[in-house]
């Protein structure tokens, strides 16, 4: 399947305010935001997009051949090494997986078709899925699931994936769905009762919520006066680090101090909980769970 970019014509309607400026996709994945931008810029417009993915990088070198584009092999947490201060006039975040991840069952991220215990996004990372197998107790595997899937059969999840794991069970993502789904009693509705716990394992294992603090931290440091930041969650776990970085700083005195507490605000609020069209999750499901968040730089 091809990857849908999700919110498109939003995200570039909010994240352009200067045709001729400076932009940067942090999370080109193939490359459907990034079209839209170059779309929308002129010529004097610049846009760089980073991605952690070599197979990323080498669909854009082969289909991105714009003279005002570049990529760099490189997550968003590495966004300091972008030695232009104050410059950008905005920042895309898209924080869901690129489709063509799911759709490929040799990344090991889809419980719908047989794959190595992998999920790893960037591949020069050494540990795989089965490296956290083999090495982690199951009280530690049950934090994991619980606090990154939010999943409240995570001890009874984890003790029966480091069994059946031992026992010679689980040899790919078929056979741990399949694990998880016999030793759920809570059946989910609308999603795979494996879901939350792949979730978990792939957010744990790429570090992405520490990864998502640290580049949109450095990314305020890019961002001029006046640029927006553009941010696209697809959990609450996301969406409330979101929230929680471009929060007015609170600063409190002690009472004996005379001074006022003060309040610090470095960027205000252009749009915040916006969410697919009914016309785009009908072309494109896995937008439901899409939320977009815009700050500008005062």
């Amino acid at each position: 399947m091809l990857h849908t970019p999700v919110l498109l014509e939003e995200s570039i309607d909010f994240l352009i305010t200067n045709t001729s400026g400076k932009y940067i996709d942090a999370t080109f994945g193939r490359g459907g935001h990034s079209r839209k931008i170059l779309e929308s810029i002129s010529k004097d417009g610049n846009l760089l997009a980073l991605d952690k993915d070599l197979e990323a990088i080498k669909y854009a070198k082969e289909n991105f051949k714009n003279s005002n584009f570049s990529i760099k092999h490189s997550g968003f947490e590495d966004l300091d090494l972008i030695n232009i201060p104050k410059k950008v006039d905005g920042i895309l975040f898209d924080f869901g997986l690129c489709s063509t991840h799911y759709d490929n069952p040799s990344r090991g991220f889809s419980f719908k078709e047989a794959g190595p215990l992998d999920m790893r996004i960037d591949l020069r990372q050494p540990n795989k899925l089965v490296d956290l197998f083999e090495t982690i107790d199951a009280r530690s595997l049950a934090n994991i699931i619980f606090q990154y899937g939010e999943e409240k059969e995570s001890r009874k999840i984890s003790k029966e994936i480091l069994n059946s794991f031992k026992n010679g069970e689980i040899n790919n993502t078929v056979d741990l769905a399949e694990i998880i789904k016999k030793t759920k009693t809570q059946r989910p509705k609308r999603i795979h009762p494996a879901t939350k716990t792949f979730q978990a394992l792939r957010i744990f294992l790429n570090d992405e919520i520490n990864n998502l603090k640290i580049g949109l931290e450095k990314s305020k440091d890019l961002i001029k006066t006046g640029g927006r930041i553009v941010c696209i969650s697809f959990h609450s776990l996301e969406d409330r680090a979101v929230k929680k970085l471009f929060a007015p700083k609170k600063i409190s005195y002690p009472k004996e101090v005379p001074l006022n507490n003060e309040v610090i605000r470095e960027f205000r609020v252009v749009a915040k909980k916006i969410k697919p069209k009914s016309s785009e999750l009908e072309i494109n499901k896995r937008s439901r769970s899409a939320i977009m968040r815009v700050f500008e730089k005062i």
